[in-house]
This record gives structure tokens, C-alpha cells and sequence, in this order.
């Protein structure tokens, strides 16, 4: 969530004045209708699947192992912020959703909105669920925004995996530049027209929803869009109160603001616990909801489970009330596995436990399978079948020759309906298969070209800009004109390695005097795979390293590649010196 800052304290009456004036119908913003949910049904009426959270918490993992290994943040711009959206868009092109990245041009940190929408349901009637996925500079940003998040892309994959009559379209976003003032969602709302803002009968945000010391908030939550919310909280004994603290810090604020209906689910931030909340939800009063807000140990101890469970179960039971046709069979069931993630190597195998368990109506059998593994692996299940309730062992078996890398396997359970967990495996070398060193050459530029590809004039010993070290460097654009300039090296990485390190040392000067666009641009790839965009505004005096994880193409060939595209005025210069890519 984003930080509140004097300005907006200041301002804070007034803009509770603007908000509440669109979403009761302004001249400049008329409302979308606001959706109208069935009464709050009793608890056994609330026919929604339940989130695992055993996948929820792996998507935590995910995206702390992601700020680990890209300088210990998910910042908008960073590295780390890219790596988090390639993350998601790769889970939820696999469950079949449509994608768009849309590349914010105003945001501090230009970068991309990650959109899905599930390509059921009239188009013309849209329920939108929205969580920020970046984070701030100073920790890994777990509980701000991971956990967000990782309930918004659970709940996507259930919906995939579930597969259901739609009675309107589902769209889930995950938003750029929340933390330098809602940037992302601003930019896209800003470029929807008028009519595709009135397709959208509710947005719903998710903020902080996994707050250690946490309570149970609802935004705006007396209106008609928040209901089945309410409802589904409700029907838990929980009293959840309205999020006063959240008012106008999070994207729902960019949605309200041009009339659209909103709601979301948050567990604090930075205000403090009182007694009576303490005394209805647990939890130490006169403490933080979240004592690491925007600090480094917003890390992966930094989350309440069962508030993150019952908002993702929440999330669910709003999607299925608003979109979803038919509800969910009167005998259901669910499907995780444990441990959710385990290594192999080629030649081994290892084990897991499946297990099931009946949510609703009567026991019934449970057909197992499994999808995603690579070439070379073979999964199977020991019962194949099980009535549910019942466990089964699920054995991961690579051959010599098995793909090597890390890859998420999608676990079935097939009855009545298709239940799904994933199960993130990781397949090394066999024993001696790691041939260990830094695999760049002419690291340094220092010894002509060879084996690097480049436009005429990047590899230079011009005492124009300083190499980092040496004399020779590879320095992108810098022109003041229209100018694609390219660097590349292609590279063989060795299965069975524990690690392998992609480094280089950066340098950006610019003429450009802007502090907001990013008018000149450097893309960093692997394959086709984009690693990280800097621009003019990354502009620092002195060299800075540039540190990536490249584990995922073990065993594998590819191209590392830096792209500098220059617009038609005012110089950036991108200067890249000392190469690496280190394996052991």
C-alpha cells in the first residue's frame, strides 16, 4: 500500500469529498451500475471452491525467492519487479487465460500492468479484481503487496481449473508503480473510453490482506459492492470493520475516482490494533497491524495465514456470487499436495503426498494426474485413484537425460468437478554433472569483438564515457537521435549447477531533464525473455551492478541480449562494462 504522505494528510477531507461525489454520480463521472448480489446466504449456502492455501503461501515463496535473488526488492522498475510479472503472466498463460501487458509510460518507474481476463461471460459486463504487485525498495515486500497478489492469482487458477458457466467476464489485474502514488491503475483507467469504463460493474482491490497483527477491513463496506464480501466474512463470525486506513492509498481510489463501484478486502497497515479489536480478532492491541510496513523484514514470517485464507476463500465466494452461473457441485472436494516443492536429479526420483479431503455433499472418487513436467519426466500416483478424503503418494521420477530447471507441475484431482494444486520441482544434473565457471567471453570488451555481436560503434574505447574498467566498454545510443543500437552473446549454461549469476555493471547518462517519462530505453533479455528496462530516469553517476538468476535455463543455450532504443532529441547514454555470468 502506498505510504501516506503530508500532502495527503492534508488533503485527506477533501478527497474523501471527491470520492464519495463520483461514486454518487458527477457530471464528469457517472457511476457504473452498482452490482446487486443475492441477500448474505447462511454458511452452509456459500458454494464457492475453497483456495488452497498450501498454493498461496508457494506463490509467497515465489515472490520472496524473486526479491532474493534481484537485490533484495520488488520495486517498480527493478528487476525484481519484471522477474514478479513474468512469474504471474507465465502461471496464467498456462491456465488459458487472454493477457495483455500494458506499459506504463507515466509512472516514475515506467513499466508493465500485467491484465488477464478469463475469455468467458459477456464482454460487456466486467467484474474486475486488481492487486499492486510492486513493492517498495526497501525489503522483498511480502505482506505489501505478494500476499495481494498471490490470492488474486490463486483465485485465477481456480477459476481456470474450475471452468465454469460464466454469467460475466472476469478480469484480474496486477498493477505497476502502486507505491509512487497508484500510478499503474491511474494510467489505466486514464486510457479506458467511456463505454469500456461502464462495462466494468465493479472493481475489487486487495491490499495487505496478510498483516501479522491484522484485522478484517472492508472498503466502503456498507455499499452494494461490497456484499458479498461482507457476506462471505460474515458468515465467519468475524464483525470485519470498515478500512478507514486504506481510504484513498491503494488502486480502488484510481477506479472510484472516474466513477466506477469498488471494494476489496485489507488487514492494515501502520495504525494501531485497539483493545476491542484485539478482543474480536485476536492479535496484540496497541501494536501495528504490520509492524514491517515498508521495511525490510516484510518478508516471507511476515504474514498472518489465516487472514490470507479467509480472504482468498472471501475473494472466491464474490467471484462465484457475481460471475459464475450454476454454483459448484452439491459433492465437492479438494486437492493439495505436501510438501508443494521438491528437487530431483536426473537419474532419481522423489516423493510427495497427495492429499484430499470432501467440502461439501458425500465422498466420491477421485481420479489423479499430472501435467507441466519436462521432458524426461514421469509423474505417477500410488493409489491412481482415492475416494475423497484419502491420500495418495505421488512419485517424480527423471530420466539421464531429463530437462533440467525449475518448473511448476499442475496436480489434477478429477471427479465431480477438477480440483488442481500445484507442486514446484526442480530437476539438477546427475553426480558430476556441473561444470562450473564464468562462461562470458571477452568479458571486458578489451579484446576486439569476438564472440559478441554489435552495432557499429557500441564496443569503443571512446574517453567519452569512462569504462568501468580497462579502456574498452559497450555503450548503447547516446546519439540525440532516432537510434537502435544492440549488443549480444550467445551461451551454452551446464545442467547441474547450484547456482548460476548473470552480473554486469551499468552506467546511464542523459541529457533528458524529465523526472517522469522515459523517453530513451534499454532492455536487458535472456532468449525472449525480458530480464529488466531501465531509461533516463535510472540515471546514476558511477557504474551500477546489475545481478540476475538464471537457474531456469540450465542445461539450455540461449542468447543474452541488451537492446538501447533512443527517441529523436536530448542524448541517454547506456554504458555497459564487466559481463559475467558466473555457474557453480
Amino acid at each position: 500500500m502506498r505510504r501516506r504522505t503530508p500532502t495527503t494528510s492534508l488533503a485527506l477531507a477533501l478527497v474523501a469529498t471527491l470520492a464519495t461525489a463520483s461514486l454518487a454520480g458527477t457530471a464528469s463521472a457517472a457511476p457504473a451500475p452498482a452490482l446487486a448480489p443475492a441477500p448474505a446466504p447462511a454458511v452452509a449456502a456459500l458454494a464457492a471452491p475453497d483456495v488452497s492455501l498450501s498454493n498461496i503461501q508457494a506463490h509467497l515463496t515465489q515472490f520472496s525467492s524473486i526479491a532474493s535473488s534481484n537485490g533484495g526488492n520488488r520495486r517498480s522498475g527493478s528487476a525484481g519487479y519484471t522477474a514478479s510479472v513474468n512469474y504471474v503472466k507465465s502461471r496464467l498463460q498456462a491456465a488459458g487465460y487472454t493477457i495483455s501487458e500494458q506499459y506504463c509510460t507515466t509512472c516514475t518507474y515506467p513499466g508493465n500492468n500485467l491484465i488477464a481476463e478469463w475469455p468467458k461471460g459477456p464482454s460487456d459486463q466486467v467484474v474486475m479484481f486488481g492487486a499492486h504487485l510492486d513493492g517498495v525498495a526497501a525489503g522483498p515486500g511480502i505482506n505489501d503487496n505478494a500476499s495481494g497478489s498471490s490470492v488474486l492469482l490463486e483465485n485465477a487458477l481456480v477459476l481456470a481449473a474450475q471452468n465454469p458457466t460464466m454469467t460475466k467476464r472476469v478480469r484480474f489485474a496486477w498493477w505497476n508503480g502502486e507505491e509512487q502514488g497508484l500510478q499503474g491503475s491511474k494510467h489505466y483507467v486514464n486510457q479506458l473510453s467511456s463505454t469500456q469504463r461502464g462495462y466494468i460493474k465493479g472493481y475489487y482491490n486487495f491490499d495487505m490482506v496478510g498483516s501479522p497483527n491484522g484485522g478484517y477491513f472492508i472498503n466502503r463496506i456498507t455499499s452494494a459492492t461490497a456484499a458479498p464480501l461482507k457476506a462471505y466474512w460474515d458468515s465467519l463470525g468475524i464483525s470485519p470493520e470498515e478500512n478507514t486506513e486504506g481510504q484513498g492509498r491503494s488502486d480502488d481510489y484510481s477506479f472510484a475516482n472516474v466513477g466506477i463501484q469498488t471494494s476489496g478486502y485489507a488487514a492494515g497497515a501502520s495504525y494501531t490494533k485497539s483493545s476491542a479489536q484485539a478482543a474480536k480478532w485476536g492479535g496484540t492491541a496497541g501494536a501495528a497491524y504490520d509492524g514491517c510496513y515498508h521495511r525490510s523484514c516484510d518478508n516471507s514470517s511476515n504474514i498472518n495465514t489465516t487472514i490470507v485464507n479467509r480472504a482468498a476463500d472471501g475473494v472466491a465466494y464474490a467471484i462465484w456470487q457475481l460471475a459464475v452461473g450454476g454454483g459448484t457441485p452439491s459433492n465437492d472436494f479438494s486437492v493439495s499436495v505436501s510438501p508443494t516443492s521438491g528437487s530431483v536429479a536426473r537419474g532419481g526420483s522423489t516423493t510427495a503426498t497427495l492429499s484430499t479431503a470432501t467440502t461439501a455433499g458425500s465422498a466420491q472418487t477421485v481420479a489423479l494426474s499430472a501435467g507441466g513436467a519436462p521432458s524426461g519426466v514421469s509423474v505417477s500416483f500410488s493409489p491412481s485413484s482415492v475416494t475423497s478424503g484419502g491420500s495418495a503418494t505421488m512419485t517424480v521420477t527423471a530420466s539421464a537425460s531429463a530437462t533440467t530447471g525449475t518448473f511448476t507441475l499442475t496436480v489434477t484431482g478429477t471427479g465431480s468437478a477438477t480440483r488442481t494444486a500445484s507442486y514446484t520441482l526442480t530437476v539438477t544434473g546427475g553426480s558430476g554433472g556441473c561444470t562450473g565457471g564464468q562462461l562470458i567471453g571477452n568479458s571486458s570488451f578489451e579484446s576486439g569483438t569476438t564472440p559478441w555481436t554489435a552495432s557499429s560503434g557500441v564496443i569503443t574505447n571512446s574517453s567519452s564515457q569512462a569504462a568501468r574498467t580497462g579502456s574498452y566498454k559497450a555503450w548503447l545510443n547516446g546519439y540525440g537521435t532516432s537510434r537502435t543500437d544492440t549488443l549480444s552473446q550467445p551461451v551454452t549454461l551446464p545442467a547441474g549447477c547450484a547456482s548460476y549469476t548473470f552480473s554486469f555493471w551499468l552506467h546511464i547518462d542523459t541529457a533528458e531533464t524529465t523526472g517522469s517519462i522515459a523517453y530513451d530505453k534499454l532492455t536487458v533479455q535472456v532468449g525472449s525473455t525480458t530480464l529488466a528496462t531501465y531509461s533516463n530516469l535510472n540515471k546514476a553517476a558511477g557504474y551500477t551492478q546489475r545481478t540476475f538468476n538464471l537457474a531456469g535455463y540450465a542445461g539450455q543455450t540461449v542468447t543474452l541480449k541488451w537492446t538501447g532504443v533512443e527517441d529523436s532529441s536530448l542524448q541517454t547514454s547506456f554504458v555497459v562494462d564487466d559481463v559475467t555470468l558466473q555457474v557453480g
